[in-house]
């Protein structure tokens, strides 16, 4: 016999198809004859060669897919599915945003439920557990913020938190997808968890402070820390916008607004921005914003840090002062970024919390170590010296190498701390009481000044004669004028030293001392201000401390 030819028209391949379908059915239909004839041996010969009826058949597949072993891997078996639903929204409430999104993708029916408690897990984290007398929050749960009261009742955060806060209620357009089963179950009158755990998460950071760090298994974003949401100079604003896992394709997740004439925007132009703007480009598809911080102060300058989940961080805008950390360029100059440029010098550290002060910068460690970078003429660096360092160095003096630092704040011209252990630790210009400890003043070292000849004015021979001290606001005027003239920061450095003007300076007010006067009191956040300095303890109370014009100290 001859093999099949090709099929050359359409028709004919149609037709190779049907019979092979025809031919597929007759074999599934004489294996289900066969495992009917033997699982029954009833009915004749006759009987078990005939072609089953419709009916039959029905009833036999229904047959065959019971006895069939029931997988391990079936969402059916798993523990949660089996709690009621009114547990599961009781359970949920303790799940992280993270979990609780992956706890709705396991199935429709998980979906539903999940969605069904986001009352329950709001209300947990913006309501109080307990109110003054002493009484059960009306939620009904036992929240995991004992002093927050963001929500009166549950009824409110059921009717006004939760339809302005998504998309699919009240149009409060947050920008999330909404989904066809979303939009299907809203005309049922039903619940979907699909976009809750995008706010959830954007609450928690809010509220709790808990914020998945990418650096590690165990790396969380600290709890008490600027610039979790906002931060300001005075020039700029910066803002974190968007959310969830990813912020979208070239967003960065961040605003920006106000006076760009050095490129603190990041928007790549020197333009003021009246409205917020979103930083598109040069930070990196999906990448997670998670803390911005904003610099600047009185002398018309500014710059600006963004820190990602995996622990990299990204600067712009004012480079003559060294707060960007990029060191100089190829042409040995300090040149203004415009667009966001991750720093790497910090490229193998994973950082959990930045800070911005006028002319400087600093970082915190996973492990707890303190990085800072940028100007350096009042102490504000804690590296020991007046120098400008326009890289990151680790910080290890006056104690502070021991310590596990949480976070960082800087203000115009000093630095502020706080360990895991409840310490304080400050640096820099001490004017005003802004350190909160004693110190001592700047000196100068002379060791190559002149030797007076004996006798005169009742001076002995080998003393050197000591120049008068230079004030620190005239060194930031030398500083700001050789910056402008051109002059490199190296050139002043050697003119000062042929100067007897050197940067080394043994002053207190260059390493890192313990705030002795808040011994006791394990503090937990820290706030460094122009004049002024604040710290936060673990039980709300708040201690102030510095410069009091205009009420800033707040003491009356």
């Amino acid at each position: 016999s001859s093999s099949p030819t090709m099929a050359r028209t359409k028709e004919e391949r149609e037709q190779r198809r049907l019979d092979a379908k025809k031919r597929s059915e007759a074999r599934k239909a004489a294996k289900l004859q066969a495992k009917q004839g033997g699982a029954g041996g009833s009915g004749s010969g006759n009987d078990a060669s005939s072609a089953p009826s419709a009916s039959s058949a029905s009833d036999a597949k229904v047959d065959l897919r019971s006895s069939l072993p029931a997988s391990t891997e079936h969402n059916a078996s798993l523990p949660l599915v089996r709690i009621p639903t009114d547990a599961l929204g009781r359970v949920a409430r303790f799940l992280p945003a993270r979990e609780l999104g992956a706890v709705g993708l396991t199935c429709s029916g998980l979906n539903s439920a999940v969605g069904a408690s986001r009352v329950y897990h709001l209300c947990s984290r913006i309501m109080r557990r307990q109110d003054a007398d002493g009484k059960t929050s009306p939620c009904g749960s036992s929240c995991l913020v004992s002093g927050l009261q963001l929500c009166s009742s549950r009824r409110e955060a059921e009717e006004v938190v939760l339809p302005r806060s998504l998309s699919s209620g009240g149009g409060a357009g947050t920008g999330r997808l909404v989904t066809k089963r979303m939009r299907e179950n809203g005309r049922k009158g039903g619940t979907c968890a699909d976009e809750y755990p995008g706010y959830a998460r954007f609450v928690e950071e809010a509220t709790i402070g808990h914020s998945a760090m990418q650096c590690s298994r165990s790396g969380t974003f600290p709890s008490h820390v600027q610039g979790r949401f906002v931060s300001c100079s005075p020039e700029h604003t910066l803002l974190r916008v968007g959310g969830g896992a990813t912020s979208g394709p070239g967003g960065s997740g961040c605003a920006a607004w106000g006076v760009g004439a050095r490129g603190q925007l990041g928007n790549g132009k020197r333009e003021d921005e009246a409205e917020p703007k979103l930083m598109l480009g040069s930070i990196g598809w999906g990448v997670r914003i998670v803390q911005v911080a904003a610099g600047g102060g009185l002398v018309r300058v500014a710059h600006s840090l963004l820190l990602t989940s995996t622990g990299r961080v990204l600067s712009f805008g004012t480079a003559q002062y060294g707060a960007l950390g990029h060191g100089y360029d190829q042409g040995k100059t300090l040149s203004d970024v415009l667009r966001p440029k991750y720093i790497e010098a910090l490229r193998g550290e994973k950082v959990v919390c930045v800070a911005a002060g006028e002319l400087h910068s600093g970082a915190v460690t996973e492990d707890g170590d303190v990085y800072t970078w940028g100007e350096g003429f009042c102490g504000q660096l804690g590296l020991g010296d007046r120098r400008p360092h326009l890289l990151p160095e680790q910080v290890t003096r006056g104690g502070i190498e021991d310590e596990c630092v949480a976070n960082i704040s800087m203000g115009c011209r000093h630095t502020l701390v706080a360990t895991d252990d409840g310490e304080v630790f400050s640096w820099g210009l001490g004017r005003f009481g802004v350190l909160g400890r004693s110190y001592t003043d700047f000196t100068y070292n002379n060791d190559i000044g002149m030797v007076n000849p004996d006798g005169d004015d009742g001076q002995v021979q080998g003393v050197a004669a000591q120049a008068p001290q230079m004030q620190p606001q005239e060194m930031d005027a030398v500083v700001q004028a050789a910056a402008e003239d051109g002059v490199p920061f190296d050139a002043l450095i050697s003119s000062l030293d042929a100067l007897n003007l050197t940067l080394d300076d043994p002053s207190t007010q260059c390493i890192p001392g313990r705030v002795d006067a808040l011994e006791g009191i394990r503090a937990v956040g820290v706030s460094a201000g122009h004049r002024h300095s604040m710290v936060l303890d673990e039980h709300g109370g708040l201690y102030t401390f510095g410069s009091g014009a205009g009420g800033a100290l707040g003491h009356g």
